[in-house]
């Protein structure tokens, strides 16, 4: 299942990004993060995944996390698009204390068409995407022919043991009514 979307409209690409959160009201975080990358010049955010809670990785004894990916265009530069991102999260009160640790708001690009990046605070595709069961299916269903590590989203949510899979539960749309505007759900 992905949201078929038409091509970027010229002088715009295409990204895709996680967002994930596990401290204080993360269904209104996601949408207020939506809504302010939206409002950002130079962003449209497009269409967002289903929302899933998912185990803690990293460091696992905290709350669960809450998941979803969005698919946005953009025409601003990708480090500016880093910067609108990180903006969005300091906004929503996110500390950086702990890696992997518990926060209200995490942003993250994961691909930005078939561009590769590698700077110091910027990685695209994001190293860690084909690792992450709780990134790959939030981003099938926005797209599940997109290439990782060459291997499609698809190929690698099939990669995943079923065990893992199963505890990536899907949030009931109507659990999530504040998380954006009806345009952007698929």
């Amino acid at each position: 299942m992905s949201a078929l979307l038409e091509k970027p409209e010229d002088g715009f690409m295409r990204a895709y990004i996680g967002l994930g959160g596990n401290i204080g009201d993360v269904y209104s975080n996601f949408f207020k993060a939506l809504e302010l990358l939206d409002d950002k010049p130079g962003v449209k955010v497009l269409k967002i995944s289903s929302v899933y809670k998912t185990p803690p990785w990293g460091i696992t004894n905290q709350d669960w996390f809450v998941n979803t990916c969005a698919v946005l265009d953009f025409s601003i530069s990708p480090v500016s698009l880093l910067e609108d991102c990180l903006d969005v999260e300091d906004r929503l009160n996110r500390a950086r204390t702990v890696r992997w640790g518990p926060r209200t708001m995490d942003l993250d690009i994961l691909f930005i068409e078939d561009f590769e990046i590698k700077t110091e605070n910027l990685i695209v595709p994001h190293p860690r995407t084909h690792l992450r069961s709780f990134v790959i299916k939030p981003l099938y269903d926005l797209n599940d022919q997109l290439i990782v590590q060459n291997k499609t989203i698809a190929q690698w949510l099939e990669s995943f043991d079923k065990a893992e899979l199963d505890q990536i539960v899907p949030v009931a749309m109507d659990e999530t009514p504040q998380l954006g505007k009806a345009e952007w759900r698929i």
